[in-house]
Protein backbone atom coordinates (compact mmCIF):
# COMPACT_ATOMS: atom_id res chain seq x y z
CA UNK A 1 0.00 0.00 0.00
CA UNK A 2 1.38 3.33 -0.62
CA UNK A 3 -0.41 7.38 -0.51
CA UNK A 4 -0.52 8.92 -3.95
CA UNK A 5 0.03 12.14 -4.91
CA UNK A 6 -3.63 12.96 -4.00
CA UNK A 7 -3.37 13.39 -0.25
CA UNK A 8 -5.45 11.00 1.11
CA UNK A 9 -5.73 8.87 -1.68
CA UNK A 10 -4.58 4.84 -1.47
CA UNK A 11 -2.87 1.98 -3.79
CA UNK A 12 -2.94 -0.95 -2.37
CA UNK A 13 -1.63 -4.15 -4.52
CA UNK A 14 -2.58 -7.38 -3.23
CA UNK A 15 -0.98 -10.80 -3.35
CA UNK A 16 -2.09 -12.37 -6.47
CA UNK A 17 -2.10 -16.47 -6.70
CA UNK A 18 -2.12 -17.88 -10.04
CA UNK A 19 -2.38 -21.62 -11.11
CA UNK A 20 -3.82 -23.97 -13.56
CA UNK A 21 -7.74 -22.84 -13.15
CA UNK A 22 -6.89 -18.77 -13.15
CA UNK A 23 -6.47 -16.76 -10.25
CA UNK A 24 -7.31 -15.51 -7.21
CA UNK A 25 -6.73 -11.95 -5.11
CA UNK A 26 -7.96 -10.04 -2.59
CA UNK A 27 -8.42 -5.85 -3.89
CA UNK A 28 -10.00 -5.26 0.05
CA UNK A 29 -8.59 -6.64 3.05
CA UNK A 30 -9.58 -4.42 6.08
CA UNK A 31 -5.84 -5.21 7.75
CA UNK A 32 -4.17 -3.16 5.20
CA UNK A 33 -6.84 -0.25 4.74
CA UNK A 34 -6.86 0.43 8.80
CA UNK A 35 -2.83 0.88 8.78
CA UNK A 36 -3.45 3.31 5.82
CA UNK A 37 -6.12 5.47 7.23
CA UNK A 38 -6.82 4.35 10.63
CA UNK A 39 -9.57 2.99 10.21
CA UNK A 40 -11.93 0.35 8.26
CA UNK A 41 -13.69 1.15 5.01
CA UNK A 42 -17.24 3.57 5.22
CA UNK A 43 -20.27 1.99 5.13
CA UNK A 44 -21.13 0.99 1.65
CA UNK A 45 -24.32 2.43 0.12
CA UNK A 46 -24.15 1.70 -3.92
CA UNK A 47 -21.75 -0.12 -5.69
CA UNK A 48 -21.43 0.83 -9.35
CA UNK A 49 -20.18 -1.49 -11.96
CA UNK A 50 -19.28 0.25 -15.24
CA UNK A 51 -18.41 -1.52 -18.29
CA UNK A 52 -16.21 0.67 -21.13
CA UNK A 53 -15.16 -0.15 -24.62
CA UNK A 54 -11.54 -0.27 -25.58
CA UNK A 55 -10.42 2.93 -25.92
CA UNK A 56 -13.30 5.26 -24.08
CA UNK A 57 -12.32 8.11 -22.38
CA UNK A 58 -13.91 9.19 -18.75
CA UNK A 59 -13.54 11.92 -16.31
CA UNK A 60 -12.49 13.64 -14.77
CA UNK A 61 -15.47 13.40 -12.01
CA UNK A 62 -15.71 14.27 -9.00
CA UNK A 63 -18.98 14.36 -6.30
CA UNK A 64 -19.29 17.64 -5.46
CA UNK A 65 -19.20 18.54 -1.31
CA UNK A 66 -21.55 18.31 0.32
CA UNK A 67 -22.75 16.06 0.22
CA UNK A 68 -19.56 14.34 -0.97
CA UNK A 69 -18.51 10.67 -1.54
CA UNK A 70 -15.86 8.38 -1.17
CA UNK A 71 -15.20 5.39 -3.74
CA UNK A 72 -12.98 2.28 -3.49
CA UNK A 73 -11.93 1.56 -7.38
CA UNK A 74 -10.74 -1.94 -8.82
CA UNK A 75 -11.07 -3.22 -11.90
CA UNK A 76 -12.74 -6.40 -12.97
CA UNK A 77 -12.51 -6.94 -16.02
CA UNK A 78 -9.70 -6.09 -18.83
CA UNK A 79 -7.30 -2.97 -17.90
CA UNK A 80 -7.46 0.61 -17.77
CA UNK A 81 -5.12 4.03 -17.46
CA UNK A 82 -7.25 5.13 -14.21
CA UNK A 83 -6.49 8.78 -13.02
CA UNK A 84 -6.63 10.57 -9.01
CA UNK A 85 -6.71 14.36 -9.67
CA UNK A 86 -6.94 16.46 -6.53
CA UNK A 87 -9.61 19.12 -7.37
CA UNK A 88 -10.21 20.18 -3.69
CA UNK A 89 -9.73 23.68 -3.16
CA UNK A 90 -7.24 24.57 -0.88
CA UNK A 91 -5.80 20.95 -0.48
CA UNK A 92 -1.89 20.88 0.24
CA UNK A 93 -1.88 18.85 -3.21
CA UNK A 94 -4.27 20.46 -5.29
CA UNK A 95 -3.91 20.13 -8.69
CA UNK A 96 -1.78 16.76 -8.65
CA UNK A 97 -2.77 13.84 -10.23
CA UNK A 98 -1.36 9.94 -10.23
CA UNK A 99 -1.88 7.75 -13.25
CA UNK A 100 -1.58 3.87 -12.21
CA UNK A 101 -2.61 1.25 -14.57
CA UNK A 102 -5.45 -1.11 -13.19
CA UNK A 103 -5.53 -5.00 -14.36
CA UNK A 104 -7.85 -7.52 -13.73
CA UNK A 105 -5.26 -9.93 -13.90
CA UNK A 106 -3.74 -8.08 -10.58
CA UNK A 107 -7.00 -6.46 -9.49
CA UNK A 108 -5.02 -3.46 -7.11
CA UNK A 109 -7.54 -1.41 -5.23
CA UNK A 110 -7.93 2.49 -5.55
CA UNK A 111 -9.43 4.80 -2.22
CA UNK A 112 -10.14 8.08 -3.76
CA UNK A 113 -11.51 10.47 -0.51
CA UNK A 114 -14.37 12.73 -0.94
CA UNK A 115 -14.44 15.82 -2.97
CA UNK A 116 -11.17 14.13 -5.46
CA UNK A 117 -11.80 13.47 -8.92
CA UNK A 118 -10.92 10.47 -11.32
CA UNK A 119 -10.58 9.69 -14.95
CA UNK A 120 -9.73 6.62 -17.00
CA UNK A 121 -9.25 5.47 -20.24
CA UNK A 122 -9.73 1.82 -21.42
CA UNK A 123 -6.49 0.30 -23.02
CA UNK A 124 -9.15 -2.94 -23.59
CA UNK A 125 -12.67 -3.38 -22.77
CA UNK A 126 -12.65 -2.70 -19.24
CA UNK A 127 -15.24 -3.26 -16.29
CA UNK A 128 -14.54 -0.73 -13.38
CA UNK A 129 -16.29 -1.71 -10.08
CA UNK A 130 -16.52 0.87 -7.37
CA UNK A 131 -18.03 1.08 -4.15
CA UNK A 132 -19.84 4.18 -2.70
CA UNK A 133 -19.98 5.77 0.48
CA UNK A 134 -23.20 7.65 -0.70
CA UNK A 135 -26.05 6.82 -3.22
CA UNK A 136 -25.06 9.29 -5.78
CA UNK A 137 -27.78 11.12 -7.71
CA UNK A 138 -26.64 12.80 -11.47
CA UNK A 139 -27.07 16.53 -10.12
CA UNK A 140 -24.08 15.35 -7.22
CA UNK A 141 -21.56 15.12 -9.98
CA UNK A 142 -19.45 17.70 -11.38
CA UNK A 143 -17.06 17.41 -14.57
CA UNK A 144 -13.47 18.76 -15.03
CA UNK A 145 -11.81 18.52 -18.50
CA UNK A 146 -9.75 15.74 -19.29
CA UNK A 147 -7.96 17.25 -21.56
CA UNK A 148 -7.20 20.18 -19.77
CA UNK A 149 -3.75 21.41 -21.38
CA UNK A 150 -2.45 23.11 -17.99
CA UNK A 151 -3.23 19.93 -15.80
CA UNK A 152 -1.73 17.59 -18.39
CA UNK A 153 -3.11 14.04 -17.73
CA UNK A 154 -1.30 11.22 -19.82
CA UNK A 155 -4.74 10.86 -22.32
CA UNK A 156 -3.46 8.74 -25.45
CA UNK A 157 -3.52 10.49 -28.46
CA UNK A 158 -4.89 8.93 -31.32
CA UNK A 159 -8.21 8.67 -33.37
CA UNK A 160 -9.82 5.56 -31.88
CA UNK A 161 -10.54 7.28 -28.53
CA UNK A 162 -13.90 8.19 -27.36
CA UNK A 163 -14.37 11.18 -25.19
CA UNK A 164 -17.98 11.69 -24.39
CA UNK A 165 -19.48 15.13 -25.03
CA UNK A 166 -19.96 15.84 -21.41
CA UNK A 167 -16.24 15.07 -20.72
CA UNK A 168 -14.96 16.63 -24.37
CA UNK A 169 -16.47 20.18 -23.14
CA UNK A 170 -16.05 20.50 -19.96
CA UNK A 171 -14.41 23.15 -18.40
CA UNK A 172 -10.67 23.51 -17.52
CA UNK A 173 -9.87 22.75 -13.38
CA UNK A 174 -9.16 27.01 -13.31
CA UNK A 175 -12.36 27.87 -14.93
CA UNK A 176 -14.29 25.43 -12.20
CA UNK A 177 -12.21 27.26 -9.37
CA UNK A 178 -12.75 30.72 -10.71
CA UNK A 179 -16.68 29.96 -11.06
CA UNK A 180 -16.62 28.09 -7.45
CA UNK A 181 -17.83 24.60 -8.86
CA UNK A 182 -15.02 22.61 -6.88
CA UNK A 183 -14.85 20.86 -3.81
CA UNK A 184 -13.49 22.97 -0.85
CA UNK A 185 -10.55 20.99 1.10
CA UNK A 186 -11.91 21.21 4.50
CA UNK A 187 -15.55 20.32 3.84
CA UNK A 188 -13.97 17.10 2.07
CA UNK A 189 -12.18 16.43 5.36
CA UNK A 190 -15.15 17.23 7.41
CA UNK A 191 -17.18 14.52 5.03
CA UNK A 192 -14.18 11.95 5.42
CA UNK A 193 -14.18 12.64 9.04
CA UNK A 194 -18.16 11.66 9.06
CA UNK A 195 -17.46 8.65 7.26
CA UNK A 196 -14.84 7.32 9.74
CA UNK A 197 -17.24 7.75 12.53
CA UNK A 198 -19.98 5.75 10.90
CA UNK A 199 -17.15 3.48 9.76
CA UNK A 200 -16.34 2.86 13.45
CA UNK A 201 -19.91 2.86 14.95
CA UNK A 202 -20.87 0.12 12.33
CA UNK A 203 -17.40 -1.96 13.49
CA UNK A 204 -18.27 -1.42 17.03
CA UNK A 205 -22.20 -3.02 16.35
CA UNK A 206 -25.52 -2.44 17.73
CA UNK A 207 -26.09 -0.39 21.11
CA UNK A 208 -26.44 -2.72 24.19
CA UNK A 209 -30.22 -3.23 25.03
CA UNK A 210 -30.44 -0.91 28.38
CA UNK A 211 -34.51 -1.61 28.36
CA UNK A 212 -34.52 -5.36 29.23
CA UNK A 213 -34.50 -6.49 32.96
Amino acid sequence: MRELRTAGAYLFVPRTLHDARGYAASPYREAAFRAATGGPLFPVRQADHRRSLRGTVRGVRFTRVPPGAAAYVHCSLGRALYMVVDVRVGSPTFGAWESLVLDAAYPSGVYVPAGVGHACVALEDTVLTSLLSAECAAGDEGTVSVLDPDLGLPVPEGAGLVVPDRDRGAMTLAEARRRGLLPGYDDALAVERSLREAAARAAAGPAPDDTRG
